[in-house]
């Protein structure tokens, strides 16, 4: 007996993109696995992983920041092109280097979906997951995106998230919304 292959997945990228601590790969997680579990093939790609491997090496210059940006946005058009449901949790501070993406993307008609994680910097501070603020503040560390180094909000976000007045969840399922919105799940 033949079977027929199913039909070939939709593939997207779903780029969150905010300040330390803003809320992204929580997130990116609760939406991968609704993702997961409904069947889609999904990846994420967790700034923090991809700058341990992919980008090992790379400062935090504003041309080194740029690079591991369309690093990572090329994987993410790769994989979303070939039918993965990619989430990019990664601050990405520049808005030309996100546009450089965005621009990626629509050259293969591949679906994009730009998400701002949109937490206050001091409500980051406060939640300081990974104590990058306490250790800015005691004066151990230089270049904090927000703080002592430039946060480029993006000037037309498909979704605007505004996570100190919503739960983890209630932000993961506003991002499904859209996808569905857009016939990608």
């Amino acid at each position: 007996m033949t079977t027929k292959p199913g039909p070939r997945a939709q593939g997207a990228t779903v780029w969150l993109t905010g300040l330390p601590s803003a809320g992204k790969t929580t997130i990116a997680r609760l939406l991968g696995e609704r993702l997961q579990a409904e069947g889609h093939r999904v990846e994420i790609l967790d700034g923090d992983e991809i700058r341990r491997f992919l980008s090992a090496g790379l400062g935090f210059s504003r041309a080194d920041r740029s690079t591991n940006v369309q690093r990572i946005g090329l994987v993410s058009e790769v994989l979303a092109r070939n039918g993965v449901l990619s989430v990019v949790p990664v601050i990405a501070p520049y808005a030309d280097s996100r546009e450089a993406v965005r621009k990626r993307h629509e050259a293969s008609a591949t679906p994009y979906v730009e998400v701002h994680v949109a937490t206050p910097v001091d409500v980051c501070s406060e939640r300081d997951v990974k104590g990058l603020y306490a250790r800015q503040a005691a004066g151990r560390l230089t270049g904090l995106t927000g703080v002592d180094d430039p946060y480029e909000p993006p000037a037309d976000p498909d979704l605007v998230l505004a996570t100190e007045s919503q739960t983890p969840r209630e932000s993961a399922d506003a991002v499904y919304a859209v996808l569905a919105e857009r016939g990608l799940v």
